[in-house]
């Protein structure tokens, strides 16, 4: 495993290296990358597995937000297959192909941004997102964990499979880097684009039991995904 001195060398050389790159547009930037996505998320195998077994057996109605091609939830109907989802996802054509794999279960999928779906109160067994996240500013987050708290049942878990920032650091370098490109490229605020903008554990934290979300557990994986389950009214 890297340093953290190494991890962050290579990242501001690839910082560097990429620097007149485009920012793409998220549905886009998605679409374009559909005929390998699976192959080239296949890397976190092992946090799909693990993910599945976060979630409670007795949550049957599901709330999938950035659900993709349904990666993790392909691990999850294998233990479940009675289970209701809705996924929420900007990328139509990823879910297309999600109705396509799972055309037998009781699935309905949402082509839209997941900050504006209406959540309801008290509607979820369980929340659940991966690798999706970290694509978005903290105060963004927080108003949409705030959502996440409130369509949980009483009791209910929001599942948490993300990258995390290795430190402070690079935190902050991200973000730095993430503000200064949107800028130079004027792109709209409401414009969502596929850059990674990770925060540390710490804030990831602060950020749900802000919210009234509790930090059950924490869960660092050796092919990189953090996966966080925290509960309401716990």
């Amino acid at each position: 495993m890297k340093t953290n001195e190494k991890y962050l060398q290579d990242l501001k050389q690839w910082l560097e290296d990429t620097s007149a790159s485009p920012l793409e547009e998220m549905s886009d930037f998605f679409s374009k990358r559909l005929d390998d996505y699976e192959e080239h998320m296949s890397i976190w195998e092992k946090s799909y597995e693990i993910f599945a077994e976060s979630l409670p057996s007795e949550c049957h109605k599901i709330l999938d937000l950035g659900c993709g091609t349904g990666l993790e939830l392909d691990k999850i109907l294998q233990k479940n297959p009675d289970i209701d989802v809705t996924g929420v996802d900007l990328c139509q054509s990823m879910l297309d192909k999600l109705l396509e794999k799972h055309s037998d279960i009781h699935l309905t999928a949402v082509c839209q941004d997941y900050f504006q779906y209406d959540f309801g109160y008290s509607k979820w067994d369980a929340v659940i997102s991966f690798e999706s996240l970290h694509h978005f500013l903290p105060e963004r987050k927080k108003e949409l964990y705030q959502k996440v708290c409130n369509g949980l049942k009483d009791g209910g878990v929001f599942i948490l499979g993300d990258y995390i920032a290795c430190c402070h650091e690079e935190e902050e370098l991200l973000h730095s880097v993430y503000l200064k490109r949107r800028k130079q490229s004027a792109i709209p605020d409401n414009c969502f684009v596929h850059f990674d903008i990770p925060l540390t554990l710490e804030h990831e934290r602060e950020l749900l039991q802000n919210v009234g979300l509790v930090v059950e557990k924490v869960l660092e994986n050796p092919d990189g995904a953090t996966i966080i389950t925290a509960r309401k009214g716990g």
